[in-house]
């Protein structure tokens, strides 16, 4: 018995391509024509189905940050312990960023290019996001889990180092996404000082998130079709 791929609707088309283009040569250096052109569309046809090349950047920026809220918000439901709260947000974060690189490159680098509504939009959702990691630093300070000296730079700190797994990380590499969220799940620990009494906290010692978990999660990892 044989299987055919379903064909990509022209939205999927112009959508991924648009990845593909503002990820390579950044927003500014990509031109309609060229969008329309690695769509295989002519560029009439391509305004038929987009509003502008800036609704397209925060049509990616939308998406890519629902699906990072959402999947964060699910991993820490119910958990008190802030410590757990912070590995887990860290396991997201970094398996967000590996399994879809070139959306999180684009998110990560064209913030900038976004004006108005747009902006205010994008910058709501990134916000709300960061609150989790706010909040999970800030009750592991107050408890004496965590040591962090500034809230604020922890933080940005933190969220950085996660980030660039979007730059370097490749899946033809020794280690796969998963592991690399878990190893960044130690260096999060290390960073915060997370310890019980005299006792550091390491990622073993944590109820994390497993591959099943990731699995069901995150069905649409792009990775597992096609290296980016």
């Amino acid at each position: 018995m044989t299987t055919t791929a379903t064909p990509a609707s022209t939205e999927q088309r112009i959508h991924l391509a648009a990845l593909r283009l503002f990820s390579r040569q950044g927003y500014a250096g990509t031109g309609i024509r060229e969008l329309a052109d690695e769509a295989g569309l002519s560029p009439a046809s391509l305004y038929n189905h987009i509003g502008s090349k800036e609704d397209l950047l925060v049509r990616i920026m939308l998406e890519g940050n629902d699906r990072l809220e959402r999947t964060a918000v699910a991993a820490v439901q119910g958990i008190e312990r802030p410590e757990v709260r912070l590995a887990r947000l860290a396991q997201v974060h970094v398996f967000v960023h590996g399994s879809f690189r070139q959306e999180c490159r684009v998110i990560d680098a064209e913030f900038s290019e976004l004006s108005g509504a747009h902006r205010q939009l994008v910058l709501d959702q990134r916000d709300a996001y960061e609150a989790m990691w706010a909040s999970a630093l800030q009750d592991g300070a107050n408890s004496a889990v965590l040591s962090v000296a500034d809230l604020r730079v922890t933080r940005l700190a933190l969220l950085s180092m996660c980030t660039g797994v979007a730059h370097w990380f490749r899946p033809e590499g020794p280690n796969d996404v998963y592991d690399i969220s878990v190893r960044h799940v130690d260096l999060v620990l290390a960073s915060t000082r997370a310890a019980r009494g005299r006792r550091s906290i390491r990622a073993g010692d944590l109820t994390l998130l497993d591959r099943a978990w990731f699995d069901l999660a995150l069905p649409d990892q792009p990775d597992r079709q096609a290296s980016a």
